[in-house]
C-alpha cells in the first residue's frame, strides 16, 4: 500500500534563540499547532540546552 500524502502535517526548521543557527527539522500538524512551536533542544555549538524556535 502507498502512503498518502497528507498536507496537515508540514516540515519545520527550528533556530536556536543564542547562536541563531538552524540546527534541527521536524513536523508538526498545521490543524492542531496553528502557532510557532518553542522546544528546549540540545546546541551543538552552545554545548548546552537552549531554546528552539519555529523558522519560516
Amino acid at each position: 500500500m502507498a502512503k498518502k500524502s497528507s498536507e496537515k502535517r508540514i516540515d519545520v526548521t527550528l533556530e536556536c534563540t543564542e547562536c541563531k543557527r538552524r540546527n534541527y527539522i521536524t513536523k508538526k500538524n498545521k490543524v492542531n499547532d496553528r502557532d510557532r512551536i518553542e522546544l528546549k533542544k540540545y546546541c551543538k555549538w552552545d554545548r548546552k540546552h537552549t531554546l528552539h524556535k519555529e523558522t519560516r
